[in-house]
C-alpha cells in the first residue's frame, strides 16, 4: 500500500495540541499561553492528581459540563503526573513569564498613582523589559501594553510545543477541550510538527488530491510504531466532487453553530468555520466534504474558541485565499492579535477589518465590519466584529453573539447601512462568567458576585427584537447556540425546552412569525438561495 495513491479519510479526526493540551487561540500568543499554563493547566492537573475520583464523578454530572475536570474516569493519574512534571521543567520560561506578568500588574497597581511612570521601568521584571510599555488611561488607571510582534520573536514563543493528534472518529462525543489534556490512545498518531509546517497543508490537501502514502509518511515524520495507525487514516476511494453553486444569485448554507458558507457563482465566503467530520449520524449535517475546493474568504467574528477553531482552520488552510479578522486593541493581555497569531502559525494572507470599514468581495458585493457590543464580560476587547454582507443588494447581517446593550447603536447603524434582509443572531443569553474563559489572565482573584455579574452572554428576546425593529429585518435566523452535538468538545452546552436561551429565542421566532416574517432557529443544516 505504501506506493499507492491515497486520500485522507473523511472521518480522520485532527486535534491540534500545545504540549498535549488542545490548542485554542489563547495558547498561541506567549503571554496568554503562559497564564493558561500556570493558572489553568497546572491547577487542573494538580487537582486531578490529588482527587481523580472527584473529577470522574464531576464529568458525569450535567451541571458540571465545561468545568475544570479531567475526563479520564479517574485513570491515567501517573501520566498526568508525568505531564505536569515535564511541563514544569521544559516550559520553565513560560512559568517565569506568567509570574512576571502578575508581578508587573501588581507593581503598577500599588505604585503607579498618576505620576510619570518613567521611573517604574526599572522595576519591570527583567524578562519583560523591552516587551512592555507602561501606560495610564485618562483617569490615571495604570496598565501595560505588550509588544506582541517582539514576543513572537522571543524565546517565549517556541513552536516545538505544537503537534497534531490524529485518529478516526465515529461519533460526536469528545471530552471538553479546555479541561482534558490529550494523552495517546489506541490507534492514535502523534505528529510532532509546528502548525506553520507546509507538510500539514500537504496532508490535508490529500482529502481531495491523492498522494503517495510513502511520501505522506515521510513528510509527516511518522514513527515506525505509528505507521499502521497512520495508514488506517487513508483510503483509495475517490471522494465525491464538490458541486459548486451555479445559480443567478447567491446561496447560503448553515454548517452548525455560527458557521455559514455564502456562495455566488464566482465567490465563496465562510464564517467562523467549526465543522463536523463525516460519519453515520441521526442528525443531517454538512461536513468538510461539503466545502468548495477553493474558499476565497474565511471570516472570523471574534476570538472565542467556538468561533475561531484551530482544528478546522488548519485543515482548510491550503484552500483558503484570505482570512478576515477584526482588529485587536493592540497589546492588551485579554485581546491578543488574531492577525499576528494566524500569520505566525502559517496563514499567508490575513486582513484586519475595523469598525465601519468596507472591503469589496467581488464586483457588486461588499462586506462591512460593524460594531459588536457585549458577550465579553465588559472587558476592553476590540477583536470582535459583526458583518454586513451586501450581495448585489441582498443585505445579510451576521451579528454573531452581539448583545444589544445599547439600542441607539443600531439606530446609528441603520442610517448608514439601510434595511437588512436577513439577521443572523446568537441568543446564548445566559453565558458563562468572566472567569470561565478569562480567569487565567487575572492577576488577583475576583469576588464571586462580581464574576457572576460579568457574563459572556448574547442578546435576549427584548434585545434581539429591538435589532429586528431598528434594522427593518425581513428574515431572522437564530444561530450560534452551540446546540449541535459536534460542538460539545468546545461548548459543553446542554439545553432543555425550559432553558432560558431556548425560551428567549422561541419568543423571538414566534413574534417574527406573527408579523409574517421568515424566522427560525437553525440546527444541523440549512440551505437558502437568494435571487
Amino acid at each position: 500500500m505504501n506506493c499507492d495513491q491515497v486520500y485522507l479519510r473523511s472521518n480522520a479526526l485532527v486535534e491540534p495540541l500545545i504540549d498535549h493540551w488542545y490548542a485554542w487561540t489563547h495558547l498561541i500568543p506567549p503571554a496568554t499561553c503562559a497564564r493558561n499554563l500556570t493558572e489553568r493547566h497546572f491547577k487542573i492537573m494538580d487537582s486531578y492528581i490529588a482527587a481523580p475520583q472527584v473529577h470522574a464523578s464531576a464529568v458525569k454530572n450535567p451541571k458540571m459540563l465545561g468545568g475544570p475536570f479531567i475526563d479520564y474516569d479517574g485513570q491515567r493519574v501517573n501520566e498526568i503526573k508525568s505531564l505536569r512534571a515535564e511541563l514544569s521543567s521544559r516550559r520553565d520560561y513560560l512559568v517565569a513569564l506568567s509570574k512576571a506578568l502578575e508581578d508587573l500588574d501588581r507593581m503598577l497597581q500599588s505604585q503607579a498613582k498618576g505620576e510619570s511612570v518613567h521611573s517604574l521601568y526599572a522595576k519591570v521584571p527583567e524578562i519583560l523589559k523591552g516587551y512592555v510599555e507602561l501606560v495610564y488611561d485618562l483617569n490615571n488607571h495604570p496598565s501595560f501594553r505588550l509588544i506582541e510582534p517582539l514576543l513572537y520573536r522571543s524565546e517565549f514563543y517556541r513552536p516545538d510545543s505544537q503537534s497534531l493528534m490524529l485518529s478516526q472518529i465515529s461519533g460526536d462525543d469528545r471530552p471538553f477541550v479546555l479541561s482534558t489534556p490529550r494523552l495517546p490512545q489506541n490507534n492514535s498518531v502523534h505528529m510532532k510538527l509546528p502548525f506553520s509546517d507546509e507538510s500539514i497543508d500537504h496532508l490535508f490537501s490529500a482529502k481531495l488530491e491523492p498522494k503517495p502514502l510513502q511520501e505522506l509518511t515521510e513528510r509527516c515524520h511518522i514513527s515506525p510504531e505509528e505507521i499502521r495507525a497512520f495508514q488506517s487514516l487513508f483510503t483509495s476511494e475517490k471522494p465525491k466532487p464538490y458541486a459548486r453553486y451555479q445559480g443567478t444569485g447567491a446561496r447560503w448554507r448553515y454548517f452548525g453553530h455560527a458557521c455559514i458558507l455564502l456562495e455566488t457563482p464566482t465567490m465563496s465566503l465562510l464564517f467562523d468555520p467549526v465543522l463536523s467530520y463525516t460519519y453515520d449520524s441521526g442528525i443531517s449535517r454538512y461536513t468538510y466534504d461539503d466545502l468548495p475546493d477553493q474558499i476565497d474568504y474565511v471570516v472570523i467574528t471574534h476570538n472565542h474558541q467556538d468561533h475561531v477553531l484551530l482544528e478546522t482552520l488548519l485543515q482548510i488552510r491550503h484552500k483558503v485565499g484570505c482570512v478576515v479578522v477584526p482588529r485587536s486593541s493592540g497589546g492588551t493581555l485579554a485581546d491578543p492579535s488574531l492577525k499576528l497569531m494566524l500569520e505566525t502559525i502559517g496563514f499567508r494572507r490575513v486582513v484586519e477589518l475595523s469598525e465601519m470599514e468596507t472591503m469589496e468581495l467581488e464586483a457588486g458585493s461588499f462586506m462591512t465590519g460593524l460594531t459588536f457590543m457585549g458577550e465579553h464580560a465588559d472587558l476592553d476587547v476590540r477583536s470582535k466584529l459583526a458583518y454586513l454582507v451586501d450581495l448585489r443588494g441582498n443585505k445579510l447581517f451576521f451579528a454573531a453573539d452581539s448583545c444589544n446593550i445599547e439600542p441607539t447603536l443600531y439606530r446609528h447603524l441603520h442610517k448608514h447601512i439601510g434595511d437588512v434582509r436577513a439577521l443572523f443572531i446568537g441568543m446564548e443569553c445566559d453565558g458563562a462568567p468572566l472567569s470561565w474563559l478569562y480567569g487565567p489572565l487575572l492577576s488577583r482573584r475576583m469576588e464571586r458576585a462580581l464574576d457572576e455579574s460579568r457574563r459572556l452572554s448574547g442578546s435576549n428576546y427584548a434585545q434581539a427584537i429591538e435589532i429586528v425593529n431598528l434594522l427593518n429585518c425581513k428574515e431572522v435566523f437564530v444561530y450560534a447556540m452551540g446546540q449541535e452535538p459536534w460542538l460539545n468538545h468546545v461548548m459543553s452546552l446542554k439545553y432543555t425546552p425550559d432553558s432560558n436561551p431556548i425560551v428567549q429565542s422561541n419568543k423571538l421566532i414566534e413574534t417574527c412569525r406573527e408579523r409574517g416574517m421568515l424566522a427560525e432557529r437553525l440546527f444541523g443544516e440549512r440551505e437558502m438561495r437568494l435571487d
